[in-house]
């Protein structure tokens, strides 16, 4: 079974990773001004996993980049560590990750039919 790109998954996925990486880059001044976390590390996981982000947006065009994606994912729910709220926003951000890949798949089953 080999895994197909579609362009709804592009696209669906492209969203999800867009405005997570607007969600996790804000997540930066609360954790400094809230959480009371050091400046330095708090812009270097939220800036830089905004960056990835937006980055991995990019690679939706082939296989592995739905790998790193999900890895995103991960790496997003793992920064609740530094911002207890994140375990929440990366938790909604996964489900919606995976909604958006099984939603494009079978919207675009559906319609090759």
């Amino acid at each position: 079974m080999s895994f197909e790109v579609t362009p709804g998954m592009r696209r669906l996925g492209g969203t999800v990773l867009g405005m997570e990486a607007i969600v996790v880059g804000l997540s930066t001044p609360v954790a400094i001004s809230v959480g009371g976390v050091a400046p330095g590390l708090a812009v270097t996981v939220g800036i830089g996993l905004a960056v990835l982000c937006v980055v991995v947006a990019g690679l939706l065009k082939r296989p592995f980049g739905y790998i790193a994606g999900s890895v995103v994912q991960v790496l997003a729910i793992c920064t609740g560590f530094v911002v207890p709220m994140m375990f929440f926003l990366g938790a909604l951000f996964a489900a919606l990750w995976i909604t958006a890949i099984i939603v494009a798949r079978r919207v675009e089953g559906a319609t090759s039919r």
